[in-house]
């Protein structure tokens, strides 16, 4: 229960909702109440006409129930017309009530749908706050089933289990005070199974709970083996894996459906046992006030009033499992909620952000930075610094640290040591969305949204301008393949783009950077699924496009198409030569040895 007090904002934003809800089950439980000292009544009164014995009628204890029958008594009705107006008042009632409990559940349960909305909403957008870090150590399919299946069992908490334990509470706790104000001996017989009852509670609370909490775990890795194998469905059907995949998705899911039953087998026990217990106080009240009423202590209506009590009780009774249930399953599921929710991203915004207009300088001094979930030191104490319109290459081999240069200008991450420097500033200290918004980036991991080729190119734009994305693909050199295509820009690509090739996703991806405008173009290996003669288009048109502008190109070969200011040569995270093209051939050093490598592919 400690971890539904999250929750408690919620309520207190809606407030009103909650506090007209319970009013309204207040009321509608009230008039509910009324039905069996009405029908006390009634008995008593048809055991008078049929023995013609002036037999002392049940106490009437509710003042509206006393008022009506003083009305139908100054009425001077028959026998059958008092009947029958007894009938009509319980039908009046009935309305009532469930007129109330219709709005009660407008109120509560519509509570429970926006507190819904207003939690998923929270929960993507933390997502969207978070780190890289945060989501390479934890699953897609896991953050999806925190975001969608537990945000639904918390629902079921926020709305139907508080709505049936405040009904439970009121009817409960008005049944006493009736029961106990028309004869206190009876109303201890009839609810001595109760703790039992509370007992028994307290013992399938503790299982279910243990039980949700691994319920919900086993589902969150489910989901993430469907979403794994949906995503990479390619490589499994290349390499003959279905059955593999298949075997493995039914021991998860055979190790899910044997905690769920054994949920369900507990709670099919539970349940019966509760209408026992009921039964169980159906009985005693039956069997001992029939002994009051031949010692004349009790009427038979006061009889039939307690067990209209205990029948009534019947269902909210045996729903204190089922709410029960909800309740643990909610608190385990709000858990693994504030897990999330209480993990703060490793990049720290700035209370009061600096504001920058544009990227004139960006300086590199002492960095260093280690990944946390590996340990792997990818740049050590790397320096340069780049001005407006230069143009810079980072060269090496894979895994010498190019990629992670690109994250850390994007600020994905922190660097451990040393400063990364913008127009003069720590970029700490800069307004992150209004940086970022600066820079055109394409990754070495090309991804594109299930959307048409135009959405995605004008993906991250400031205007939807149809030509500008037309003149970004031409740039990209993806315009003409583009027009073959039946519906041309408006056709739909598939998730990630699968109905493409690697290098028409690429050029896709290039182009949306390039419809960007922005002060700094950042490509990060994007030209390796594209032939020589594409590359050679490409690069004569971006050299057009970024004459005015900061390009940082980042490949494990060399572009003789481009013209660069500074070539950075990196190995195992360390800058081992720096220069312009000129410069790094006269070393003779890493640099040379590639060119002369790539000679003879370029001839």
């Amino acid at each position: 229960m400690y971890h539904l007090k999250a929750l408690n904002i919620y309520f207190w934003k809606y407030r009103w909702r909650l506090f007209l809800g319970i009013m309204f089950i207040t009321i509608s439980n009230y008039f509910g109440m009324l039905a069996p000292q009405m029908t006390g009544f009634v008995v008593d009164e048809v055991q008078r006409h049929l023995t013609g014995n002036n037999t002392t009628s049940s106490r009437l204890i509710d003042p509206l129930v006393q008022y009506a029958i003083l009305v139908f008594r100054n009425l001077n009705l028959n026998f059958s017309s008092l009947i029958m107006a007894c009938g009509l008042l319980l039908l009046v009632f009935a309305l009532l009530r469930g007129f109330f409990m219709f709005l009660m559940r407008q109120t509560i349960i519509v509570m429970s749908r926006h507190i819904e909305y207003d939690q998923k909403n929270e929960v993507y957008a933390h997502y969207q706050k978070m780190d890289l870090h945060f989501f390479k150590v934890n699953a897609t399919g896991d953050l999806m089933s925190r975001m969608a299946e537990d945000v639904s069992r918390v629902r079921m908490y926020t709305g139907p289990a508080i709505m049936y334990l405040v009904n439970l509470c009121v009817l409960i706790g008005i049944s006493l005070f009736f029961m106990f104000s028309k004869d206190p001996e009876l109303a201890m017989y009839v609810l001595s199974p109760l703790p039992i009852l509370a007992f028994a509670m307290y013992y399938v609370n503790t299982y279910i709970n243990r039980k949700s909490e691994k319920i919900q775990a086993q589902l969150s890795d489910i989901t993430t083996t469907a979403q794994e194998s949906y995503s990479g469905i390619r490589v499994i059907k290349s390499f003959g894996q279905e059955k593999a995949s298949l075997k493995f998705f039914d021991d998860q899911s055979e190790e899910y459906r044997k905690s769920g039953q054994a949920l369900s087998t507990m709670e099919s026990v539970y349940f019966p046992a509760i209408g026992l217990l009921i039964g169980l106080s159906t009985l005693l009240t039956i069997y001992i006030g029939s002994v009051y009423q031949l010692q004349h202590k009790i009427s038979a209506g006061t009889i039939a009033e307690f067990v209209v009590y205990i029948n009534m009780l019947t269902f909210p009774v045996s729903a204190i499992g089922w709410v029960a249930s909800n309740i643990q399953r909610a608190a385990a599921s709000q858990k693994r909620l504030n897990e999330f929710l209480q993990t703060e991203s490793n990049i720290h915004r700035p209370e009061n952000p600096e504001p920058i207009e544009a990227i004139d300088t960006l300086a590199f001094e002492h960095v260093s930075f280690i990944y946390p979930h590996t340990g792997i030191h990818a740049v050590k104490k790397m320096n340069f610094h780049l001005k407006r319109g230069q143009k810079m290459a980072i060269i090496g081999k894979t895994g010498s640290g190019k990629s992670t240069v690109a994250q850390l200008i994007l600020r994905m991450y922190d660097p451990q040591q040393g400063t990364v420097a913008v127009n003069g500033k720590k970029l700490t200290s800069l307004d992150l969305n209004q940086y970022r918004s600066l820079i055109g980036y394409v990754p070495q991991d090309i991804f594109l949204f299930s959307d048409t080729i135009r959405g995605n190119i004008n993906f991250g734009s400031s205007d939807d301008d149809p030509q500008k994305a037309i003149k970004a693909a031409e740039l990209a050199v993806i315009l003409n393949e583009v027009n073959t295509l039946p519906e041309g820009m408006d056709t739909k690509i598939g998730e990630r783009g699968v109905t493409l090739s690697g290098g028409q996703k690429q050029r896709i991806s290039i182009a949306r950077a390039i419809a960007r405008d922005s002060d700094l173009l950042i490509l990060d290996d994007c030209l390796s699924a594209v032939d020589l003669n594409t590359e050679h288009l490409i690069t004569k048109n971006l050299n057009l496009l970024l004459e005015n502008k900061t390009a940082i190109i980042i490949t494990h070969r060399i572009f003789p198409g481009f013209q660069f200011d500074k070539i950075l040569v990196m190995e195992d995270g360390k800058i081992i030569e720096e220069g312009t093209h000129d410069q790094l051939m006269a070393i003779k050093g890493y640099y040379f040895g590639l060119a002369n490598l790539q000679k003879p592919v370029e001839a």
